[in-house]
């Protein structure tokens, strides 16, 4: 593509339970602009089993996904044939869902001639912040989701490095799990910070995992099951003690991602030198509590927090039109028989712990 030339980019995001579509226009500068970002989440289809269910999210993206992208392009005011590009998360994720997304960008490249880029779901959430700000490489990215937690040396579009990962639940899986644990309703991580915040957190005392380890790797299984330890023994469970078992097992949470983090920061140092910034993408980058822990890692690398808006820390169609418009730039695109992934490294030199081989967490 011409580096003179601004593109506008489609973006479609189906990998779990939000169905989005965006439109993104990259300036010549690098610059980024959104034009549209519709997402149809479905919490409602599957608060009654407490998680996600892939089958049904699949059909929920079959049943969604044409309309979404109709809006995305209507609200954007633009035809099909003014794309300069149509990007598609390929993965990872629920393949149901994956395989909708990129069938879907497939017949729209192919009928109106349009060059496709496959994006990593990861990656882009890596370059979500270069779409609101004007971020330089390299910089360190903080991924917490409800499928991934990870630290990464984000040195160039293409060009990642994972610092740390988790070796079993993601955090957003640990306060999804805890809040089950705890009958309080689907999605769990905003209700376990909500309930969080009037509990007393020194009345448990939680394991801090991992703490003072060498590496930057997480582990939250032994933290959750010392909760429900807590909290078999003190059923039937009252609103109090509801309240201090969420605010002990985030306090324990916080120390813990602000020491993994440390690390973290530490390990970029020695690899590629100060970080332009520490990023936090994810959903919970929307929980306060650890935005608040953040910061204050952030302060005492002597750098500085940059946390996309909320609606860009989850999934949604801009940052997948964005990380598009990103490879665009650079002439990476991908022919029609790019595959969708349930599991994609985003470094490809990295590999997955054993638990998650065949899992979403994993990736």
């Amino acid at each position: 593509m011409d580096k003179d030339k601004r593109s506008l980019v489609l973006g479609i995001e189906t990998t779990c339970d939000e169905t989005a579509a965006s439109v993104v226009e990259r300036a010549a500068d690098g610059s980024g602009r959104i034009l549209s970002n519709i997402v149809r989440s479905q919490t409602e289809e599957h608060a009654a089993y407490g998680g996600v269910v892939p089958e049904i999210a699949a059909r929920a993206h079959v049943d969604l996904l044409d309309g979404i992208v109709a809006s995305a392009m209507k609200e954007a005011g633009l035809e099909f044939a003014q794309l300069s590009g149509v990007a598609a998360a390929a993965g990872p994720g629920l393949i149901g869902g994956v395989i909708v997304g990129l069938t879907t960008a497939k017949a729209i490249a192919m009928v109106h001639g349009t060059p496709l880029i496959a994006v990593n779901h990861l990656e882009a959430h890596a370059l979500t912040p270069r779409l609101t700000c004007a971020l330089a490489f390299p910089y360190c990215l903080f991924l917490a989701s409800g499928g991934h937690t990870q630290i990464v040396a984000v040195a160039g579009v293409g060009n990642y490095v994972r610092l740390g990962t988790t070796l079993d639940d993601a955090i957003g899986e640990a306060f999804d799990k805890v809040a089950k644990m705890l009958g309080l309703p689907y999605p769990g991580g905003p209700q376990v910070e909500r309930a969080a915040a009037g509990g007393d957190p020194m009345r448990f005392d939680f394991p801090r995992p991992m703490l003072g380890r060498g590496d930057a790797n997480f582990s939250l299984s032994g933290l959750k099951t010392a909760v429900r330890n807590e909290a078999s023994r003190l059923t039937p469970l009252d609103a109090r003690a509801i309240s201090d078992l969420c605010a002990g097992f985030q306090a324990a949470v916080l120390e813990s991602v602000a020491d993994r983090l440390k690390v973290g920061i530490k390990l970029f140092n020695e690899k590629f030198g100060p970080p332009r910034a520490l990023v936090a993408a994810g959903g919970v980058a929307a929980n306060q509590a650890i935005r608040g822990a953040l910061q204050d890692v952030a302060a005492a690398a002597q750098t500085t927090l940059i946390i996309p808006p909320p609606q860009l820390c989850t999934d949604n169609g801009a940052m997948i039109a964005w990380a598009g418009a990103e490879r665009l730039a650079l002439g990476m695109t991908d022919q029609m028989d790019a595959p969708p992934r349930a599991r994609w490294l985003l470094d490809a030199n990295a590999t997955a712990p054993a638990k998650f081989a065949n899992t979403r967490a994993g990736f």
